[in-house]
């Protein structure tokens, strides 16, 4: 019995060992990819890239944000929605079967696919031209599994003690799911909105068809319903990701492969400042909720 647990122990300390090999090897990956494009970019880095016009990235950087910002309006009430439904109201037959299957089949989409989807859907049978709406709904596809199913995760997970403590309280399904459940599933909820955020940011192939590869915007038209007017959902809009491959494929400006290397540095900087951004949100409805002290 002795030598049993011995093995056992030394078979834990082992595997242990492995994985803590492996987890800081996949960190130290991380760290170095990261800090070459950041430390690259930056060494590459000259005033005018950070300008409004076709020698900076501004106008870029501004779709990008307000693409991933469109998308998340649209996929995350519709994914948590979906996920509270999965979780607490479907069940186990024929229909919701199919639809957890759809849901799988979606996530695995390759963003090519969904890209040409967008162009047939959003561009070609509404009779319009490329424009971030297009691209925001096109990014809200692949993102939607991602979101529904974390979402539906977190509800499982969550200890039985607080569906049950409601109700026995008098508290309808539908206030414990939204008054109890809903709140102390938002962390986890939460992390499957970064990733889908995430994928937002580096998003390219789905939006080459859909929210284009042009952007012409006036700093000084505020007019929504004008094509130059910044805000305006519904104009073409080159994002971050986009610019890049086309500074690498197709560019004629001499300081093409510098401003692509900046834009790099940027969109892992800008992610990282989301994920960093949407934790300390994470920490504070935390506390506000009362479980973390």
């Amino acid at each position: 019995m002795k030598r049993k647990f011995e093995r056992a122990r030394a078979e834990n300390a082992v595997m242990t060992s492995v994985l803590y090999v492996f987890g800081i090897s996949a960190l130290i990956l991380l760290i170095i990819l990261c800090g070459y494009i950041i430390i690259k970019g930056f060494i590459s880095f000259e005033p005018e890239f950070l300008s409004f016009n076709r020698h900076g990235i501004g106008n870029q950087f501004f779709n990008t944000v307000y693409l991933v910002f469109l998308s998340l309006v649209i996929s995350a009430p519709l994914g948590i929605a979906a996920g509270i439904y999965l979780a607490e109201y479907s069940k186990d037959n024929a229909v919701n079967r199919a639809i957890r299957i759809c849901v799988e089949t979606l996530s695995s989409l390759p963003s090519i696919v969904v890209g040409l989807f967008g162009s047939l859907v959003f561009i070609e049978y509404t009779h319009s031209h490329w424009n971030l709406m297009a691209g925001a709904l096109a990014v809200s596809i692949l993102n939607l599994p991602l979101i529904a199913t974390t979402t539906e995760d977190a509800f499982k997970a969550l200890p039985q003690a607080y569906k049950k403590g409601s109700m026995c309280l008098g508290a309808t399904h539908w206030q414990t799911v939204y008054k109890v459940m809903l709140p102390a599933c938002m962390p986890r909820i939460i992390t499957g909105i970064i990733l889908a955020a995430g994928r937002g940011f580096g998003e390219a192939a789905a939006l080459l068809f859909t929210a284009g590869m042009s952007t012409d915007i006036n700093w000084g038209q505020w007019n929504i319903t004008s094509k130059l007017c910044p805000l305006n959902p519904f104009r073409p809009g080159e994002t971050l990701s986009l610019y890049i491959w086309v500074l690498r494929s197709e560019s004629i400006n001499p300081k093409a492969s510098e401003i692509a290397d900046f834009s790099g540095a940027v969109l892992i900087l800008l992610v990282l400042l989301f994920s960093v951004s949407a934790r300390l949100l994470n920490h504070y409805l935390d506390k506000k909720s009362g479980m973390t002290k």
